[in-house]
Protein backbone atom coordinates (compact mmCIF):
# COMPACT_ATOMS: atom_id res chain seq x y z
CA UNK A 1 0.00 0.00 0.00
CA UNK A 2 1.35 3.44 -0.93
CA UNK A 3 2.16 5.79 1.95
CA UNK A 4 -0.30 8.56 0.90
CA UNK A 5 -3.12 6.00 0.81
CA UNK A 6 -2.15 4.70 4.26
CA UNK A 7 -2.14 8.24 5.70
CA UNK A 8 -5.55 8.81 4.13
CA UNK A 9 -6.98 5.70 5.83
CA UNK A 10 -5.55 6.68 9.22
CA UNK A 11 -6.86 10.22 8.87
CA UNK A 12 -10.31 9.01 7.86
CA UNK A 13 -10.53 6.61 10.81
CA UNK A 14 -9.48 9.33 13.27
CA UNK A 15 -12.00 11.75 11.76
CA UNK A 16 -14.84 9.24 12.18
CA UNK A 17 -13.80 8.54 15.77
CA UNK A 18 -13.89 12.25 16.56
CA UNK A 19 -17.37 12.52 15.07
CA UNK A 20 -18.52 9.51 17.08
CA UNK A 21 -17.19 10.98 20.33
CA UNK A 22 -19.23 14.13 19.70
CA UNK A 23 -22.54 12.24 19.47
CA UNK A 24 -24.89 12.66 22.45
CA UNK A 25 -24.74 10.00 25.14
CA UNK A 26 -27.20 7.16 24.80
CA UNK A 27 -27.48 3.42 24.17
CA UNK A 28 -26.39 3.72 20.52
CA UNK A 29 -23.31 5.77 21.44
CA UNK A 30 -22.33 3.39 24.23
CA UNK A 31 -22.79 0.33 21.99
CA UNK A 32 -20.67 1.90 19.23
CA UNK A 33 -17.85 2.77 21.64
CA UNK A 34 -17.92 -0.71 23.19
CA UNK A 35 -17.81 -2.25 19.72
CA UNK A 36 -14.76 -0.19 18.78
CA UNK A 37 -13.04 -1.15 22.05
CA UNK A 38 -13.81 -4.84 21.44
CA UNK A 39 -12.43 -4.65 17.90
CA UNK A 40 -9.27 -2.94 19.14
CA UNK A 41 -8.80 -5.68 21.75
CA UNK A 42 -9.38 -8.35 19.10
CA UNK A 43 -6.96 -6.87 16.58
CA UNK A 44 -4.47 -6.05 19.33
CA UNK A 45 -4.40 -9.67 20.46
CA UNK A 46 -3.93 -10.78 16.85
CA UNK A 47 -1.10 -8.32 16.23
CA UNK A 48 0.58 -9.35 19.48
CA UNK A 49 0.62 -12.99 18.38
CA UNK A 50 1.93 -12.04 14.91
CA UNK A 51 4.74 -9.96 16.40
CA UNK A 52 5.63 -12.79 18.81
CA UNK A 53 5.86 -15.29 15.94
CA UNK A 54 8.01 -12.90 13.89
CA UNK A 55 10.30 -12.25 16.87
CA UNK A 56 10.92 -15.99 17.26
CA UNK A 57 11.81 -16.59 13.62
CA UNK A 58 12.98 -13.31 12.11
CA UNK A 59 16.59 -12.10 11.84
CA UNK A 60 15.43 -8.49 11.78
CA UNK A 61 14.76 -7.96 8.09
CA UNK A 62 11.03 -8.73 8.24
CA UNK A 63 10.46 -6.54 11.31
CA UNK A 64 12.30 -3.67 9.62
CA UNK A 65 10.18 -4.06 6.49
CA UNK A 66 6.98 -3.99 8.55
CA UNK A 67 7.83 -0.83 10.47
CA UNK A 68 8.84 0.90 7.24
CA UNK A 69 5.21 0.61 6.16
CA UNK A 70 3.40 3.68 7.53
CA UNK A 71 0.06 1.94 8.11
CA UNK A 72 1.54 -1.15 9.76
CA UNK A 73 3.80 1.01 11.92
CA UNK A 74 0.78 3.09 13.00
CA UNK A 75 -1.17 0.00 14.01
CA UNK A 76 1.76 -1.47 15.91
CA UNK A 77 2.18 1.80 17.80
CA UNK A 78 -1.56 1.92 18.52
CA UNK A 79 -1.29 -1.44 20.28
CA UNK A 80 2.07 -0.76 21.94
CA UNK A 81 3.83 -3.40 19.84
CA UNK A 82 6.40 -1.43 17.85
CA UNK A 83 9.52 -3.66 17.68
CA UNK A 84 11.98 -0.75 17.71
CA UNK A 85 12.39 0.92 21.14
CA UNK A 86 11.29 4.54 21.42
CA UNK A 87 14.78 5.81 22.25
CA UNK A 88 16.24 4.14 19.15
CA UNK A 89 13.53 5.68 16.95
CA UNK A 90 14.17 9.11 18.44
CA UNK A 91 17.92 8.78 17.89
CA UNK A 92 17.29 7.88 14.24
CA UNK A 93 14.92 10.85 13.82
CA UNK A 94 17.49 13.28 15.22
CA UNK A 95 20.19 11.84 12.94
CA UNK A 96 17.83 12.58 10.05
CA UNK A 97 17.67 16.32 10.81
CA UNK A 98 21.30 16.81 11.86
CA UNK A 99 22.51 17.86 8.38
CA UNK A 100 19.95 20.66 8.39
CA UNK A 101 20.83 21.71 11.95
CA UNK A 102 24.53 21.67 11.09
CA UNK A 103 23.82 23.97 8.13
CA UNK A 104 22.65 26.45 10.78
CA UNK A 105 25.78 25.89 12.88
CA UNK A 106 23.92 23.77 15.42
CA UNK A 107 23.30 20.27 16.70
CA UNK A 108 20.85 18.42 18.95
CA UNK A 109 21.30 16.02 21.86
CA UNK A 110 18.66 13.68 23.33
CA UNK A 111 18.65 14.20 27.10
CA UNK A 112 15.90 11.78 28.09
CA UNK A 113 12.30 10.60 27.84
CA UNK A 114 9.79 10.75 30.69
CA UNK A 115 6.04 10.05 30.56
CA UNK A 116 5.66 10.93 26.90
CA UNK A 117 7.87 14.04 27.10
CA UNK A 118 11.14 14.16 25.17
CA UNK A 119 13.88 16.43 26.50
CA UNK A 120 16.47 17.78 24.06
CA UNK A 121 19.39 20.17 24.08
CA UNK A 122 19.97 22.35 21.01
CA UNK A 123 23.62 23.26 20.62
CA UNK A 124 25.33 26.08 18.75
CA UNK A 125 23.80 28.88 16.72
CA UNK A 126 23.99 30.55 13.36
CA UNK A 127 25.17 34.01 14.30
CA UNK A 128 24.70 36.82 11.82
CA UNK A 129 21.62 35.35 10.11
CA UNK A 130 17.88 35.50 10.84
CA UNK A 131 17.64 31.78 11.55
CA UNK A 132 15.50 31.14 14.64
CA UNK A 133 14.47 28.34 16.93
CA UNK A 134 11.15 28.27 15.06
CA UNK A 135 12.99 26.84 12.05
CA UNK A 136 14.75 24.21 14.15
CA UNK A 137 11.53 23.49 16.03
CA UNK A 138 9.65 22.63 12.84
CA UNK A 139 12.36 20.30 11.53
CA UNK A 140 12.76 18.49 14.86
CA UNK A 141 9.02 18.20 15.52
CA UNK A 142 8.34 16.73 12.10
CA UNK A 143 11.14 14.15 12.30
CA UNK A 144 10.28 13.06 15.85
CA UNK A 145 6.56 12.81 15.20
CA UNK A 146 7.03 10.66 12.11
CA UNK A 147 9.29 8.28 14.03
CA UNK A 148 7.40 8.37 17.35
CA UNK A 149 3.83 9.73 17.12
CA UNK A 150 3.20 8.59 20.69
CA UNK A 151 5.39 11.45 21.96
CA UNK A 152 3.21 14.07 23.67
CA UNK A 153 5.60 16.99 24.20
CA UNK A 154 9.12 18.08 23.34
CA UNK A 155 11.10 20.30 25.70
CA UNK A 156 14.32 21.71 24.28
CA UNK A 157 16.99 23.79 25.95
CA UNK A 158 17.30 26.57 23.41
CA UNK A 159 20.22 27.71 21.32
CA UNK A 160 19.57 31.36 20.73
CA UNK A 161 22.37 33.67 21.86
CA UNK A 162 23.30 35.45 23.98
CA UNK A 163 21.14 33.87 26.68
CA UNK A 164 19.94 30.30 26.12
CA UNK A 165 16.29 29.90 27.02
CA UNK A 166 14.07 26.95 27.81
CA UNK A 167 11.76 26.43 24.84
CA UNK A 168 8.55 24.42 25.27
CA UNK A 169 7.56 22.83 21.96
CA UNK A 170 3.97 21.65 21.62
CA UNK A 171 3.14 19.31 18.73
CA UNK A 172 -0.01 20.59 16.97
CA UNK A 173 -2.92 18.16 16.58
CA UNK A 174 -2.75 18.53 12.81
CA UNK A 175 0.85 17.26 12.80
CA UNK A 176 -0.11 14.37 15.10
CA UNK A 177 -2.71 13.30 12.56
CA UNK A 178 -0.25 13.60 9.69
CA UNK A 179 -2.50 15.98 7.72
CA UNK A 180 -0.97 19.34 8.63
CA UNK A 181 -0.14 21.79 5.87
CA UNK A 182 3.11 23.17 7.31
CA UNK A 183 5.23 20.94 5.05
CA UNK A 184 4.89 20.91 1.25
CA UNK A 185 6.15 18.10 -0.97
CA UNK A 186 8.94 19.07 -3.36
CA UNK A 187 9.44 15.52 -4.67
CA UNK A 188 12.58 13.62 -5.58
CA UNK A 189 14.23 16.54 -7.45
CA UNK A 190 15.76 14.36 -10.21
CA UNK A 191 17.02 17.50 -12.02
CA UNK A 192 19.15 18.54 -9.05
CA UNK A 193 22.54 17.72 -10.58
CA UNK A 194 24.81 20.18 -8.79
CA UNK A 195 23.52 23.37 -10.39
CA UNK A 196 20.90 25.52 -8.62
CA UNK A 197 17.37 24.35 -9.41
CA UNK A 198 14.52 26.88 -9.35
CA UNK A 199 11.23 25.17 -8.64
CA UNK A 200 7.76 26.35 -7.69
CA UNK A 201 6.40 24.63 -4.56
CA UNK A 202 2.84 25.37 -3.46
CA UNK A 203 2.87 28.63 -5.43
CA UNK A 204 6.26 29.81 -4.12
CA UNK A 205 9.58 29.88 -5.98
CA UNK A 206 12.48 28.17 -4.19
CA UNK A 207 16.09 27.46 -5.14
CA UNK A 208 17.34 23.93 -4.37
CA UNK A 209 21.01 22.96 -4.26
CA UNK A 210 22.84 19.71 -3.56
CA UNK A 211 26.18 20.08 -1.77
CA UNK A 212 28.27 17.15 -0.54
CA UNK A 213 25.24 14.85 -0.87
CA UNK A 214 22.89 17.07 1.18
CA UNK A 215 19.98 19.09 -0.23
CA UNK A 216 19.42 22.73 0.74
CA UNK A 217 16.56 25.10 -0.06
CA UNK A 218 16.55 28.91 -0.15
CA UNK A 219 14.22 31.68 -1.21
CA UNK A 220 15.81 33.02 -4.41
CA UNK A 221 16.02 36.76 -3.70
CA UNK A 222 19.57 38.04 -3.25
CA UNK A 223 19.65 40.23 -0.10
CA UNK A 224 22.16 42.59 -1.73
CA UNK A 225 20.59 43.32 -5.13
CA UNK A 226 17.16 41.65 -4.73
CA UNK A 227 17.59 39.74 -8.00
CA UNK A 228 17.26 35.95 -8.20
CA UNK A 229 20.32 33.82 -7.46
CA UNK A 230 18.81 30.86 -9.35
CA UNK A 231 21.10 31.26 -12.36
CA UNK A 232 24.26 31.63 -10.30
CA UNK A 233 27.29 29.36 -10.38
CA UNK A 234 27.80 26.85 -7.58
CA UNK A 235 31.46 26.15 -6.81
CA UNK A 236 32.00 23.82 -3.89
CA UNK A 237 29.80 25.21 -1.14
CA UNK A 238 29.71 28.76 -2.53
CA UNK A 239 26.90 30.17 -4.68
CA UNK A 240 27.52 33.34 -6.69
CA UNK A 241 24.68 35.79 -7.40
CA UNK A 242 24.59 36.22 -11.22
CA UNK A 243 23.40 39.84 -10.91
CA UNK A 244 25.77 41.43 -8.38
CA UNK A 245 28.51 38.81 -8.01
CA UNK A 246 28.40 38.37 -4.22
CA UNK A 247 29.04 34.93 -2.76
CA UNK A 248 26.97 32.88 -0.31
CA UNK A 249 27.92 29.81 1.73
CA UNK A 250 25.20 27.23 1.02
CA UNK A 251 26.17 25.03 3.98
CA UNK A 252 26.14 27.91 6.49
CA UNK A 253 22.54 29.10 6.15
CA UNK A 254 23.38 31.18 3.05
CA UNK A 255 25.78 33.54 4.83
CA UNK A 256 27.21 36.20 2.53
CA UNK A 257 30.99 35.91 2.28
CA UNK A 258 31.43 39.46 0.99
CA UNK A 259 29.04 41.30 3.30
CA UNK A 260 28.60 39.34 6.57
CA UNK A 261 25.48 41.30 7.53
CA UNK A 262 23.58 39.69 4.65
CA UNK A 263 22.49 36.12 3.94
CA UNK A 264 20.10 34.21 1.76
CA UNK A 265 16.88 33.10 3.44
CA UNK A 266 17.02 29.33 4.12
CA UNK A 267 13.90 27.18 4.07
CA UNK A 268 13.64 24.12 6.38
CA UNK A 269 13.55 20.82 4.55
CA UNK A 270 13.54 17.12 5.29
CA UNK A 271 14.50 14.22 3.03
CA UNK A 272 12.69 10.96 3.79
CA UNK A 273 13.89 7.37 3.33
CA UNK A 274 12.61 7.33 -0.28
CA UNK A 275 14.63 10.45 -1.15
CA UNK A 276 11.56 12.70 -1.33
CA UNK A 277 12.05 16.30 -0.18
CA UNK A 278 9.55 18.30 1.87
CA UNK A 279 9.87 21.99 2.72
CA UNK A 280 8.31 24.11 5.47
CA UNK A 281 7.06 27.13 3.56
CA UNK A 282 5.32 28.66 6.56
CA UNK A 283 8.50 28.82 8.64
CA UNK A 284 10.45 32.00 9.15
CA UNK A 285 14.01 30.83 8.65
Amino acid sequence: MEQPQAAELVGRAEQLLEQLEQLPDGPAHETAMETIAALLDLYGEGFERIVAVIAERDTGELAAALVDDELVSHLLLLHGLHPIPLEARLASALDEVRPYLESHGGNVELLGIEQGTVRLRLEGSCSGCPSSTVTLKLAIEEAIHRAAPEVLDIVAEGVEEPAPALLQIEIPASMRNGDGDAWAMAGGLPDLDGEPLLKEIAGEQLVFLRVNGSVYAYRPACPCCHESVAGGALEGTHLTCPACGVHFDVMRAGRCLDWPQYNLEPVPLLVDEAGLVRVALGAAA
